[in-house]
């Protein structure tokens, strides 16, 4: 468990990034939303091939014959402080790790009189989630973030997360094996960090102990007040191979196999993968926020979980993406490096406001695909883009928006030359023909010289 943004790839300059380390702990009590009965029924062409749905008395731990505990500071001969820098114990308590009878696990951490803390962490005992030979691989989880916000959640790092199946037992080959960190929080932040590591750390070719992350807010509630869904889609039917993060359907994190080497990505995907819930408390990633554990944090608040499930996709079905298409908000942000297909481009770590990554490299006839946009009954009319420029003197190009086939007819398009760097941002609005519906979005680039032109962080549209 870690989080950020950013791989520094590029045929330009490279750009440093904020973050850090983590691996993930566990929380109970707190009144919370209702829990959904039970799992979402998969969708066509898809199977279930796991499934917890955290039915059983209040007060008792969890099914024993899906989980297994991890208690302690560390795995059997494992990094210290589970290689994170977190504070707490793990126990098998139902203190900390239990049902609350209405169909949801509580992970609790708490502190005792002379301020130890104590949290939970579960592991599925399968270790062999991993898509078909061109088919796909669902992993997702509704749940709560611990409610607590401000100098009482200094400290507190929930997360829900997968590790490559040859790190159980083994606990030295981390980050090479690969992690998958589906939701990551700190501090109590209305943010969710979705991250992929890999490769060699420090540095190496996954950004290490950074890894290739970005961070989004939760829709319409805040991550701490309400459920929402969290979901990694592990994508062998396409090529590049590709692995998405999703919140409430919408996917603003995407890692692609062209985005490394052949053998780092071998390396940390030529295996199975087991889940993991936890609750830490302390540690490198909260710290990197500014705000270790002391004495305004308070214990007590959980992480709820309704329910974990994991979906397959036979390759060569026709396994439609859950949730369908149509999640992506026109009027939100929508960050570049969310794209679902894309030619000609890289994935980099910005120095832009709010951090993240920008899609980079672009230059005439490259194009990023945005699957499932919905703009509404209400027209949109505008269209604007975070974008930044550092080619030389007399180069510039169009940013131009298509729908439903990047050989359309653009809606609408601006110029852009240099704007005093590649990581000099602006943002730059434009007019569109108004926009109705639901669309596949198309950004292409259009320029009549053959030199990069610009960088693009997000973009959005308005009325």
């Amino acid at each position: 468990m870690s989080a950020t943004s950013g791989i520094p790839r590029r045929r330009r300059a490279l750009i440093a990034v904020l973050s850090t380390l983590g691996l993930a702990a566990a929380a109970a009590a707190a009144v919370t939303l209702p829990a959904n009965a039970s799992a979402p029924t998969p969708p066509t062409g898809w199977s279930q091939v796991f499934l917890d749905d955290f039915t059983g008395p209040a007060g008792t731990g969890v099914n024993t014959t899906n989980w297994q505990y991890s208690t302690g500071t560390s795995y059997p001969g494992g990094p210290a402080n589970w290689g994170t820098g977190e504070v707490e114990t793990m126990t098998d308590s139902t203190g900390n790790v239990s049902l609350d009878g209405n169909g949801n696990l509580r992970i609790t951490p708490l502190r005792d009189s002379a301020g130890r803390w104590t949290s939970g962490r579960i592991e599925t005992r399968r270790t062999d989630f991993r898509p078909p030979a061109g088919g796909k691989l669902r992993v997702e989880a509704r749940l709560q973030m611990p409610n607590v916000t401000g100098t009482a959640a200094e400290g507190y790092w929930p997360a829900f997360w997968a590790l490559g199946a040859p790190y159980r037992g083994n606990y030295q080959n981390w980050p090479g094996v690969g992690e998958l960190d589906i939701m990551e929080n700190v501090q109590g932040l209305n943010k969710v960090w979705a991250t992929m590591h890999c490769g060699t750390s420090p540095g190496g070719p996954c950004n290490e102990t950074t890894g290739i992350g970005n961070s989004v807010a939760c829709p319409n509630t805040t991550c701490q007040s309400g459920f929402h869904t969290y979901a990694t889609e592990w994508d062998r039917s396409v090529s590049p191979e590709a692995i998405r993060f999703y919140v409430d359907g919408v996917n603003y994190h995407t890692v692609t196999a062209n985005q490394v080497d052949a053998t780092t990505w071998n390396n940390a995907t030529n295996h199975g993968y087991f889940v993991i819930l936890n609750v830490a408390m302390g540690g490198g990633f909260p710290d990197a926020f500014g705000g270790g554990l002391d004495g305004d944090t308070q214990p007590g608040h959980p992480m709820v979980v309704d329910y974990v499930q994991v979906l397959q996709a036979a390759g060569g079905g026709s396994g439609t993406t859950p949730p369908p298409s149509g999640s992506r908000d026109a009027y939100g942000t929508i960050q570049a490096e969310s794209y679902d297909s894309q030619s000609g481009t890289i994935t980099e770590a910005t120095t832009d406001t709010g951090g993240g990554q920008n899609i980079g490299a672009l230059a005439n006839g490259d194009w990023a695909l945005y699957k499932g946009v919905v703009f509404g009954s209400s027209a949109a009319t505008q269209f604007s883009a975070r974008v930044a420029g550092g080619a030389a003197g007399g180069v510039s190009g169009l940013v131009e928006v298509r729908l439903d086939s990047r050989t359309a007819a653009p809606i609408g398009s601006f110029a852009v030359g240099n704007t005093g760097g590649w990581q000099s941002w602006r943002t730059i609005p434009a007019n569109i023909s108004a926009v109705t519906g639901t669309h596949d979005v198309y950004l292409t680039f259009t320029s009549g010289q053959p030199a990069d032109f610009v960088n693009v962080n997000w973009f959005s549209f308005g009325h």
